[in-house]
């Protein structure tokens, strides 16, 4: 018998990439209730940065210009490979989003989420 081992709507059917997205979700959702401001903020994620660098990324953010609004962005790969399991990979995730966020408002990580590096 040939078919799905799960339904759509189980967590079993999501994919990797899929997951890490609702990861980044899931933290900013987090942040968003102390920081109304990012909701004119675009959260991205991509596999990999663009763009090789002497050392990879886990993140970068770019500030509003003309007909833009600000973004942030999660790089995927960089960030799963550092983590050795889902809960690892969930923090560091946050961890991002944090650092992403304070650069982009011009703040300390701990004045975004006071229980950054914390966990």
């Amino acid at each position: 018998m040939r078919g799905p081992v799960a339904p759509p709507q189980v967590p079993l059917a999501a994919s990797r990439a899929d997951a890490f997205t609702d990861l980044v979700h899931d933290s900013v959702e987090r942040l968003e209730r102390r920081w109304t401001q990012l909701a004119d903020v675009d959260f991205l994620v991509m596999d990999v940065p663009r763009v090789p660098e002497d050392t990879v990324p886990l993140g970068s953010s770019a500030p509003a210009a003309k007909g833009e609004r600000a973004r942030i962005v999660v790089y995927r790969r960089p960030v799963e490979i550092r983590a050795k399991n889902r809960e690892e990979r969930a923090l560091l995730v946050h961890e991002v989003v944090v650092e992403q966020v304070a650069e982009l408002l011009g703040l300390a990580p701990e004045s975004v989420d006071p229980r950054y590096g914390q966990d």
